[in-house]
């Protein structure tokens, strides 16, 4: 088996990657920014199911930093670089996202490099495909890319569109043989193993806890962490997968609406605060005066968006799970954990 370095161990989608990794056999090492961090990345992986031992190791190194890098990727044969800042709130300087996205590739690719390591799996995202553009009506998939330029770039999908064209760039003009496969997930659900979750898995605890008034006409992509980890590891080894970008996604986009029906029909009274209602756009824009977690999605209300799977699935052999079930693990997992209001109720 293989030695692999997961950046951002933990993380959602990193500690998932781990959990599958280590199910196929492999050594695993990962980054975290401080040691102090390992108990709860053992914590996390214990709660997926997996004792490593010693078959893990962490090591502190930084984004913004070089330090720790070199150490962390020794002997490895393959990287998965999925840290990446996605904070639930844009910065008020776009720099705060865009210098460690852009940045930290760099420096985990010429580390890799200088190793010898055989490949690095970067985790992007629909964010550096889908944005920017007019209204269309064809699925995106991987020939296309955000354009800086349109409307509603705002700072997270410029960050991941100017990291992966840097990625791109750096595998052409100074790789040196140094292999490089793209994932791009779509909004990334799925089982929470910890109260520090991704952004996306805040869309459907606000939806579990009533937090607002009804649904803005927003469309998503969904799919499951589960698989996003399982296409990074097909993508880190198959020769098919080498030079190539895969989109991330289950099926068909769903309306925030479709995600809070989802909710109703498969939870039943644990989705009792769940609002099923159509808020107009107007009503939206006036909430983002005063949210900023609303205010960066204003460019896309009433977009319709679709993307396609079908090359993750012809060339790796990709299943995914269900967009519905996706949903439904996400909610399960937060209630499980006493991260909705009800639930913490019950646990207090």
């Amino acid at each position: 088996m293989s030695a692999v370095l997961v950046t951002g161990g933990s993380g959602f989608i990193g500690s998932h990657c781990i959990l599958a990794l280590l199910a196929g056999g492999h050594q695993v090492r990962t980054t975290v920014r401080n040691l102090k961090r390992e108990s709860d990345v053992r914590a996390l992986l214990k709660r997926g199911g997996a004792e490593p031992g010693d078959r893990l190791s962490l090591f502190a190194a930084d984004l913004e930093n070089d330090a720790g890098w070199r150490e962390a990727v020794a002997s490895c044969d393959y990287v998965l670089h999925v840290a990446s800042p996605f904070p639930a709130i844009a910065p008020k300087d776009e720099n705060e996202l865009i210098v460690p996205a852009r940045e930290g590739a760099l420096r985990v690719l010429r580390a890799a490099r200088d190793a010898g390591v055989k490949r690095v799996v970067l985790t992007s995202s629909f964010a550096a495909v889908g944005y920017g553009h007019k209204p269309q009506q064809r699925p995106f998939d991987e020939t296309d890319w955000t354009d800086l330029n349109g409307n509603g770039v705002y700072p997270y999908v410029k960050s991941k569109t100017l990291a992966e064209r840097a990625a791109w760039d750096f595998i052409a003009a100074e790789g040196r043989g140094l292999e490089l496969s793209v994932i791009n997930p779509v909004a990334v659900l799925g089982p929470v193993l910890a109260p520090d979750y991704s952004t996306s898995i805040m869309m459907i605890q606000r939806l579990m806890d009533g937090a607002a008034p009804g649904c803005p006409q927003l469309a998503f992509g969904i799919v499951d962490v589960r698989d996003v980890a399982d296409l990074h590891v097909r993508a880190m080894t198959d020769p098919a997968a080498k030079g190539e970008r895969f989109l991330a996604v289950a099926g068909d986009f769903l309306s925030m609406r479709d995600i809070a029906l989802v909710l109703k029909r498969r939870l039943g009274a644990a989705a009792r605060r769940v609002p099923t209602r159509r808020l107009p756009n107007w009503v939206v824009r006036i909430a983002a005066l005063t949210d900023p977690t609303v205010r960066q999605f204003l460019a896309e209300l009433g977009k319709p968006k679709n993307a396609t799977n079908a090359k993750a699935k012809r060339v790796l052999g990709w299943v995914p799970r269900s967009n519905e079930d996706a949903i439904v693990a996400t909610a399960e997992s937060l209630m499980q954990l006493g991260l909705l209001k009800d639930s913490v109720r019950k646990a207090a």
